[in-house]
């Protein structure tokens, strides 16, 4: 076993944005243990400060390039709570088909060409795509309806353009409605074909017990509003966010790490998973059965199976918000009105794939944004990370160099961290042996 190791990785690869693994063991002992932002902060808060409300959702979706719509919805839903709108049934259900098909997208790129990889023996998706070319075909066919999806309902999936305060500037056709079933119906052989794919992996059994933070809902496995629920027993309104997340500065990061009941705290799918898995539809109950999830599951590489079981119950609700909007018929309706009040806040929350994510706005009387506040769901995760990285590096020290990184390296990936919207390649040193 070694007793003095040290490790320095720049950059994550299969990740996006920049971050570094740095640790150092000594004499057995850990002295540092961490993952390392190293981006600039980007100041979107300040952005929207003077900005009119109505451009807030079209701002923040550029926020990301994978979320864009979870963004977006975030943020409109901030902006009509402080207006006091009051949303029609069909704006609500257009919502979540679109929601579903950005969770679709994410969910297909993170399983398929960031992790995948790792259990295939490959660095890369493009070397996959020789080697497994009917799993890379696969992901594309899928991350093609979801795309598609997106676009009838939103106009785009990058920087959706067809949500506003209030509702919708633009109504999916019948026919578009219909051509999405259809291909819907078509996509159950690749999501079956997914569960049984990845149901053969060899998941690493690491685990180590915290606290995991979802939106939670009386009859639903939804992903926009609700309450904040925890697995340590607290339930909260939206509104009390801030008593959740607890932000502070850490001198390794650029990005807040957060806190509630613990040192740390874990959103995202598992979290989802743990809190709310008995509203998930049948078969994707069937699905976590075949990947050996069962909750509480505390292993966090779990959480790229977690995604998984998503995958299926977002494919299956699809067809059943279809068919609900096919039965009621999509008519066209103006925005619902919206009532301007001096110093008037609001919080929107959804659970986007990373996690669940905050925006809040106050609004004056004259339209403007005054204050903005935003916390995204990899800054939340990273305190959690910094911990499992310090729990998992003891477990590793009678392993080679290259499987410590490969271990190191799985770990966050299977995070899915948003750290900004670009990729690097890796450079791995160890020295001091």
């Amino acid at each position: 076993m070694a007793e003095n190791v040290k490790v320095n990785v720049h950059h994550l690869t299969r990740v996006e944005g920049h971050g570094n693994i740095v640790v150092d063991v000594r004499d057995g002992s850990i002295e540092r243990c961490e993952l390392e932002i190293v981006e600039t902060p980007r100041f979107f808060e300040a952005m929207l400060r003077g900005r009119p409300y109505h451009q807030a959702s079209h701002i923040t979706s550029r926020i990301c390039g994978i979320c864009a719509i979870g963004h977006a919805t975030a943020s409109l839903r901030a902006s009509e709570r402080a207006l006091q709108v009051e949303l029609s049934e069909q704006t609500k259900l257009l919502r979540k088909l679109a929601f579903h098909g950005e969770m679709l997208d994410s969910h297909i790129l993170h399983v398929y060409m960031l992790i995948a990889p790792d259990f295939l023996d490959v660095g890369s998706v493009i070397p996959l795509a020789t080697s497994h070319p009917d799993v890379v075909l696969r992901a594309l066919r899928m991350k093609k309806f979801s795309g598609d999806l997106c676009e009838a309902i939103v106009g785009r999936h990058t920087h959706p353009i067809a949500m506003t305060v209030g509702g919708f500037t633009h109504f999916p056709s019948r026919e578009d409605l219909e051509r999405m079933r259809e291909r819907a119906v078509e996509l159950v052989a690749d999501v079956d074909a997914t569960v049984e794919l990845f149901g053969t992996l060899p998941w690493p059994t690491f685990e180590r017990e915290t606290e995991y933070v979802a939106l939670v809902h009386p009859d639903e496995y939804g992903f926009i509003d609700g309450m904040i629920g925890s697995t340590d027993g607290h339930e909260l309104p939206i509104s009390a966010y801030r008593t959740v997340t607890n932000e502070r500065l850490s001198p390794h990061s650029t990005a807040k790490h957060a806190a509630f009941n613990r040192d740390s705290y874990m959103v995202g799918a598992l979290a989802r998973y743990n809190l709310k898995h008995e509203h998930l539809h049948p078969r994707a109950k069937e699905a976590a059965a075949h990947l050996g999830l069962e909750a509480p599951c505390y292993r966090p590489y779990m959480n790229s199976a977690a995604q998984v079981v998503e995958i299926v119950h977002c494919v299956d609700d699809v067809l059943l918000l279809i068919d609900t909007l096919l039965e009621r018929g999509v008519e066209w309706e103006e925005p619902a009105p919206i009532t301007l009040s001096p110093g008037a806040r609001g919080v929107g929350a959804c659970d986007v794939p990373r996690g669940i994510l905050f925006h809040e706005y106050q609004i004056g009387e004259n339209g403007l944004i005054e204050e903005a506040n935003c916390i995204i769901p990899t800054g939340q995760n990273l305190g959690n990370i910094d911990l499992d990285l310090r729990a998992l590096v003891p477990t590793l020290l009678d392993q080679s160099e290259a499987e410590i990184t490969h271990k190191l390296e799985m770990l966050v990936r299977a995070y899915d961290p948003c750290i900004s919207c670009s990729t690097h390649f890796l450079d791995v040193e160890f020295v001091g042996k």
